[in-house]
């Protein structure tokens, strides 16, 4: 093992010594066989069916199979740490929650991979945002009431999210804390389950994505007060923003972003980055992503890298106020 980590080392060694031309003639011929996408989730979820959007879509513009591999587990620490230790040469990619990402060095006592010195930041796939809603037996019809109505009523109301840790759970703390509330978070296994109990009464608010949300809302079955962008969503017009409401505190945008081990090439990170840009303008993915609640935004390297060094302190914050400690 020694010996193939120090041929890797050498050879690694000799593509950064690479003349500039050298180098970028490399990214442009780059990839000439199959890339690992790591999704460090379950298959069907969020993060999973963004990434095998944006992996077909790679792969019809550059001539490989992108091929996704999940390795779900943690609140995705095994799949973050399994590519914190691939080699840096641009076939293996990382997709991630950068809620979960940036927050799970706070909420678990160990977590396989530093988020700042591990990865290099290769863009964002796409965003969205966490919808509030509430069971339309609730009295109040804006953020504004609704908080008047917890605060006359402590401890009796409760918010269902699909789990602890998760961004529907954090979103909800974000929410508490910032706004000095006294309400009880309902962790359930699922986004899905959330917004039942949430429908069938059993907690009166529930946080949650917008592909979820958003029917139930349309059908009348949830009443959505706010969403936690800066700008409403396209799916939800008549919803005002938690910004919008007057609360600036509670903003929250989760981001889907892509990451590659740390010392990968830039020239290849590059490419990456202008190939993902492309991928999601094309009007079919821009549809599908538009469907399932996730908006295009495009990033490049350093600003997806500086937007996840801001994510770290401030989740930090709130899941220490919020005293939240997974095993």
């Amino acid at each position: 093992m020694k010996l193939v980590r120090r041929e890797f080392l050498r050879l690694a060694a000799a593509v950064a010594a690479l003349p500039v031309t050298s180098r970028f003639a490399l990214a442009q011929s780059y990839p000439t066989r199959p890339v690992r996408v790591i999704v460090p989730f379950a298959p069907g979820g969020q993060t999973d069916v963004v990434a095998r959007l944006i992996a077909q879509k790679l792969g019809e513009r550059m001539g490989q199979q992108f091929y996704i591999e999940n390795a779900a587990g943690a609140g995705g620490n095994i799949g973050a740490g399994r590519a914190a230790q691939a080699a840096p040469d641009g076939y293996t990619l990382l997709f991630i929650d950068a809620i979960g990402f940036t927050a799970n060095p706070t909420l678990y006592s160990h977590v396989p991979y530093d988020p700042e010195k591990d990865f290099e930041a290769v863009g964002i796939a796409a965003t969205t945002m966490q919808v509030l809603s509430v069971n339309p037996s609730v009295p109040a019809k804006t953020v504004q009431e609704l908080v008047a109505l917890i605060r006359a009523n402590p401890g009796k109301y409760s918010f269902s999210s699909a789990g602890v840790g998760t961004g529907a759970h954090l979103t909800g703390e974000l929410f508490r804390s910032s706004l000095k509330l006294d309400i009880v978070h309902v962790p359930y296994g699922g986004g899905g389950p959330a917004i039942q109990a949430a429908v069938g009464g059993h907690t009166p608010l529930s946080f949650g994505s917008p592909a979820a949300t958003i029917p139930q809302h349309q059908e009348g079955k949830l009443r959505a007060l706010a969403v936690s962008g800066t700008h409403r969503l396209k799916g939800l017009p008549d919803v005002p923003t938690f910004i919008e409401s007057g609360y600036k505190e509670v903003e929250c945008v989760p981001v889907v972003g892509v990451l590659a081990p740390a010392k990968t090439p830039k020239e290849i990170v590059a490419r990456l980055n202008q190939e993902m840009a492309a991928a999601v303008a094309e009007p079919e993915a821009r549809q599908k992503l538009d469907t399932l609640g996730f908006e295009v935004q495009q990033a490049t390297p350093d600003e997806l890298a500086a937007f996840l060094k801001s994510e770290i302190p401030k989740w930090a914050a709130i899941i220490k106020t919020a005293g939240i400690k997974m095993n």
